[in-house]
């Protein structure tokens, strides 16, 4: 019990005046964060409430995709999932999203530091949702269709994320999902090959049909790495804890069933105000006050 400490900085009992002068700077320094806006929980206030800022999806008169559309990647749950008769956890219905906190690393830290996307269940195109198509090479332009089997990036909607494209590479020791551990999916600032990306027609066996035809908005589609050829996946058994609670963790991972089929963990849609379409109206743009979620029960 030697080295417990038995009087205050008010007893003027050994190193005193230093003891005084260290409570005076912690709470200057306090004070200092407080003002600056640096505490903990003002930067994750400032994070919750730049999340809820509402990102406008674009309109599609025709249907299609095409490169320049702020779109949200959603991928159908399955509530009622069974198999072999025997009950299993339900998966909700979630939308590729960023990590904010990571998001905030990378902001205060080196350029190069990667941001962890997640599923989110809270299907509303805000600023971690919402993402652009935008072209991989210059053979593609703004406003051209987004046809099967080519190539493009998909970069971050919202501005102040600071244009941050889809990534995907090769599994390592040091370079793959925390739980799952499949081929890691992240958020970086340089574009290369390694954020190229594709979209295959869901069924296996009409794909070489549907080479080269438009991407129809609001459809199922596989959401295929160019490098890898791994498949955009929801690990559906495994949990991301995040600001905003636990979150479906993401991999670029290929399932399949016993006909070669992908599986619905693989299955996204690229969502999007379709005009004329009774099911995704235009109120999905708005403040997500109606969401594919709703829309899917009244189908």
């Amino acid at each position: 019990m030697a080295h417990v400490r038995t009087y205050n900085p008010s007893v003027r009992v050994g190193n005193w005046n230093e003891d005084i002068q260290l409570e005076e700077d912690t709470l200057k320094d306090f004070l200092e964060r407080r003002a600056n806006g640096q505490l903990l929980i003002q930067r994750s206030s400032s994070l919750v409430g730049k999340m809820a800022n509402p990102i406008q999806l674009s309109t599609s008169s025709d249907g299609c995709v095409r490169f320049g559309d702020t779109v949200m990647l959603v991928n159908r749950g399955n509530p009622d999932r069974t198999v072999y008769g025997v009950g299993q956890y339900p998966r909700d219905d979630s939308a590729l999203a960023m990590n904010m906190s990571d998001l905030e690393e990378s902001q205060q830290g080196s350029p190069t530091q990667a941001v962890i996307v997640t599923g989110c269940k809270v299907l509303s195109p805000c600023f971690r949702t919402a993402f652009k198509i935008v072209p991989a090479d210059d053979y593609a332009k703004c406003g051209d269709k987004l046809r099967y089997g080519q190539p493009f990036c998909l970069q971050t909607a919202a501005p102040e994320a600071g244009c941050l494209y889809l990534f995907s590479d090769v599994v390592l020791f040091n370079r793959c999902t925390e739980k799952a551990r499949h081929q890691l999916v992240q958020l970086v600032k340089e574009k290369s090959f390694k954020t190229h990306w594709q979209i295959e027609h869901k069924n296996p066996l009409v794909r070489l049909e549907y080479e080269h035809e438009p991407v129809i908005a609001n459809e199922e589609i596989i959401f295929q790495h160019c490098k890898t050829h791994q498949n955009l996946c929801v690990e559906e058994n495994f949990f991301t804890p995040t600001m905003f609670g636990n979150e479906y963790e993401i991999s670029a991972h290929t399932n399949l069933d016993s006909h070669k089929a992908d599986k619905p963990v693989n299955r996204w849609m690229l969502m999007m105000a379709v005009a004329g379409d009774p099911n995704y109206p235009l109120c999905l743009t708005a403040t997500g006050e109606q969401h594919p979620a709703d829309l899917q029960k009244s189908v």
